[in-house]
């Protein structure tokens, strides 16, 4: 049996790298809220790993309308999974120490040394070796530096104008800092910090973004890794992730090749599958995504002697991060696959409030205004909660149709 959980503080974790770690009140909370997330990609035969309760009741309804068949465990009944297939959102030491204080078999778990492995690997300077990679190839565009020292950080920004800092390990969104103009006093504290935590900064150039789109992968751990499929979705200004586009793989690189043709796409595919069964086919096991983006290029033309802009063009940032984890945009393909019906589109989001009385009060509005419409268990229309929302939730994860 697989046991799945979602520990969606992973990132955090890998940066801490000490089987101690506290997550943030804010990723506890989430982790909490979304706990019941996994029963919308978990095999059929599965436990996911959830207080009782109130996620045993929604998972009751929800197996009224769609064939999800999972079933619930909480932490008290750990030992009697102590032998399952563990499938979390992300493996840490500190992920680690939680599943052998619950009761679960050391031999059923990675090593401390497998996930100093594991750790290395999720790294974003591993993300610049394979973005270097792409140097050259049709359609692609992207560079990036790793920075040892506060000078050299400085001395980017000054060349440069618009710089984004990266922190090898951070969260989605988390971990960066956009320098716009100037090199700012606080912006050497941010660098000199991650400098000292973490040893290293990755940057780059800002790019002028069109579309964030990823190619999701799935390595077998034996030194295959298969593509799965797209996905579209939305960040905020910030680079935080805010949802995903649910439509199918196909219309997805059908978008994307208004800007580029498909065989720069099919290239950087193929390229990636084979860089990535190298990187990480032997080691790895699971889903994993790279996050790519399309860029505006401006093209130019000779005339008189000077440089003339005469139109726009585009290309693929094809490695801005890999995420060698389980991911959103994994659940959202795979939700688009199993439990919506053919030929509707809708939104996967994940939505955080300040307030839990607001957030209830959206969710009863929601449910009010797109009621939901479910069919041979697809969902044709409505507003669908993938969790429970109730008055403590401040997290909510949903799809709308």
């Amino acid at each position: 049996m697989k046991l799945y959980i979602f520990n969606p503080d992973t990132d955090l974790a890998l940066a801490d790298n000490e089987e101690h770690y506290m997550a943030p009140a804010s990723a506890r909370q989430m982790a909490q809220d979304l706990a019941l997330l996994p029963v919308w990609y978990a095999r059929p035969g599965s436990a996911v790993l959830a207080a009782s309760a109130y996620n045993a009741d929604f998972l009751k309804r929800m197996q009224r309308f769609f064939p999800l068949q999972v079933q619930l465990a909480t932490e008290p009944e750990l030992p009697d999974y102590a032998d399952a297939q563990v499938v979390p959102w992300g493996w840490n030491p500190a992920f680690r120490k939680r599943l052998l204080r619950g009761g679960m078999a050391e031999c059923a778990l990675p090593s401390r040394q497998d996930l100093q492995v594991y750790r290395e690997l999720s790294s974003r300077k591993r993300a610049l070796e394979i973005l270097n990679t792409f140097e050259g190839m049709e359609a692609c565009c992207g560079a990036g530096d790793c920075l040892l020292n506060v000078d050299a950080c400085r001395e980017r920004v000054e060349q440069c104008g618009g710089y984004v800092f990266k922190a090898p390990w951070s969260g989605s969104g988390k971990g960066l800092l956009w320098c716009y103009d100037h090199f700012s006093p606080a912006a050497a504290n941010w660098c000199g910090h991650v400098l000292k935590e973490q040893g290293y900064l990755t940057g780059s150039t800002i790019y002028n973004k069109v579309e964030d789109f990823a190619m999701e992968f799935y390595s077998d751990g034996a030194g295959a890794v298969r593509f799965v499929g797209y996905s579209l979705f939305v960040t905020n200004a910030k680079g935080a992730y805010l949802g995903n586009e649910l439509v199918p793989s196909e219309a997805i690189e059908k978008r994307l090749t208004e800007y580029v043709p498909l065989s720069a796409l099919t290239c950087i595919r193929e390229h990636l599958q084979e860089r990535l069964s190298v990187f990480c086919g032997n080691q790895y096991a699971g889903y994993l995504g790279v996050d790519m983006m399309i860029c505006r290029c401006e093209a130019t033309a000779a005339v008189a002697s000077a440089r003339i802009a005469v139109a726009e063009t585009y290309a693929v940032h094809p490695c801005v991060e890999i995420n060698l984890r389980m991911n959103m945009g994994v659940v959202a393909h795979l939700f688009c696959q199993h439990f919506l019906a053919p030929d509707v589109a809708g939104r996967f989001i994940i939505e955080y409030h300040p307030s839990a009385e607001n957030l209830q009060d959206k969710h009863r509005r929601d449910m009010e205004a797109a009621p939901l419409v479910v069919e041979n268990g697809r969902l044709l229309s409505g507003y669908l909660p993938l969790v429970p929302v109730i008055p403590r939730s401040c997290y909510r994860a949903f799809v709308i149709a």
